[in-house]
């Protein structure tokens, strides 16, 4: 039972950061591209790759810890739900070249994030 509470503290703290973050990028533009979402995926990518990188490097933290930061926090922060809608709103738009470059960008720049965050964690210890 405590691990659900960790997951649901760590994932109310995630859903808000991502709320935020997408809503202050999006202050920045008024074009059809999901910045916001495009964002969000790419900070948590990078976030959940350094988590786990550094925990995975520091043995001393709990199991509890991973369960709040990675599945809670950045299972709340992620927004794949919203990627997909946002891509298929693209599509039914007939926004071609932006989904194309959405689908694209996010998929590899959030590998990229991901693989970032694990070497800085690395590379920190």
């Amino acid at each position: 039972m405590k691990d659900v509470v960790l997951v649901f503290i760590g994932g109310g703290l995630g859903s808000v950061c991502r709320y935020m973050l997408g809503r202050w990028v999006n202050t920045f533009h008024a074009h059809h591209f999901p910045f916001g979402t495009f964002a969000v995926n790419v900070v948590a990518c990078f976030a959940l790759g350094a988590i786990l990188g550094f925990i995975a490097q520091k043995e001393m933290f709990p199991s509890a810890t991973k369960i709040f930061l990675a599945v809670g926090f950045c299972g709340g922060f992620s927004t794949f739900s919203t990627f997909s809608h946002e891509s298929v709103v693209l599509f039914q738009q007939g926004h071609y070249v932006s989904l194309t470059a959405y689908i694209l960008l996010s998929v590899v720049l959030c590998i990229a994030a991901t693989l970032s965050g694990l070497y800085l964690a690395e590379k920190l210890i």
